[in-house]
């Protein structure tokens, strides 16, 4: 039960009903792309010249956003664990002939799933490796330095918040220190130097009377 709940859990699936193509031609895109990642199963079928590749990357899509938003699996590190497509309705339609004749036509559907699921820690640290070993694929790298660059700017944003942000007691500590610091009026003395004005030699009018 415990092992069942696990591989339910991990797993995420899209289904496409009465798709007018019939299970054969279906199922040669679908070999294409069973047991790889879901990155390289898109650029598998981004460059196939079969007409059923297209519905086929839609239902990839919705697979992975499924397995994004409901179960919350990195989309990053999934893989097509599962892929097939089952017969649908037939619908039988006359087509006619010379003389009077009909042959019938056969218009087939198809019932497609694929069914995608996360690695286990155990095989992404093994792709890891062997990603740096070799250098990986192009999409690897992409992912790589696309991971590499978005711890640093989040690690970035961290610090600049950190530094912009004072603490409380450092706020409380500069405005004490900018009430001690308030400079007083120091307005200087007048250095005027007092006058100097000589004492007048000027007589008195009593002084002359005496003398003469």
């Amino acid at each position: 039960m415990a092992v069942a709940a696990e591989l339910e859990r991990r797993e995420a699936r899209a289904v496409l009903r009465y798709l007018p193509v019939t299970p054969n031609k279906i199922r040669a895109v679908l070999g294409l792309i069973r047991g790889i990642h879901v990155d390289e199963a898109r650029d598998r079928l981004r460059f196939c010249d079969r007409g059923a590749a297209e519905p086929v990357i839609k239902l990839l899509d919705s697979a992975v956003a499924n397995a994004a938003n409901n179960d919350e699996l990195p989309a990053d590190e999934l893989f097509v664990i599962r892929a097939f497509a089952n017969e649908g309705p037939t619908q039988k339609r006359l087509r006619r002939r010379a003389r009077g004749r009909g042959v019938t036509i056969f218009k087939r559907s198809s019932h497609v799933t694929i069914v995608v699921a996360r690695y286990t820690d155990d095989e992404l640290e093994t792709q890891r490796r062997r990603e740096e070993s070799t250098g990986g694929t192009a999409d690897a790298r992409r992912r790589a330095s696309r991971r590499k660059r978005v711890r640093a700017s989040t690690k970035a944003a961290e610090d600049a918040a950190a530094e912009e942000e004072p603490t409380t007691e450092d706020a409380a500590a500069e405005d004490t220190a900018a009430e001690e610091t308030t400079p007083e009026s120091d307005t200087p003395e007048s250095d005027t130097p007092e006058s100097d004005t000589p004492e007048s030699d000027t007589p008195e009018p009593g002084d002359d009377q005496e003398t003469s």
